[in-house]
């Protein structure tokens, strides 16, 4: 499984000249961070985005893909809380990416 849990934006734009924003989000175990780091390296190839640097797919409790102006880090809950980038960055606008529900295949219409 693939999907992200927790998932942040911090907007750093006017605190920091290193990047612009850190997306930050949480997978459960060791498997499911490298899927998500996967799938955003990934995505972001199919855009013609391709990732400067990665640290942390040795040990899977905190995966790193910075792509100059975004970084993403995928943690896993107890590193995440460690770390805490939410409150180290306090000052930076925040936001939330609500969990969508999966996509349904289309049944047509009901008689």
């Amino acid at each position: 499984m693939k999907r992200a849990g927790e998932v942040i934006i911090l907007d750093l734009r006017n605190l920091s000249d290193v990047t612009d924003y850190f997306v930050i989000c949480t997978g459960e175990t060791d498997v499911q961070v490298k899927a998500i780091a996967d799938a955003i390296d990934e995505g972001m190839r199919e855009r013609g985005v391709h990732v400067w640097k990665t640290e942390g797919y040795g040990g899977l409790q905190w995966v790193l893909l910075d792509f100059v102006d975004v970084v993403c880090h995928v943690f896993q809950p107890r590193v995440r809380s460690y770390y805490n980038l939410e409150k180290l960055w306090g000052d930076a606008p925040v936001e939330y990416i609500e969990e969508s529900p999966p996509p349904t295949a289309d049944k047509g219409s009901p008689t």
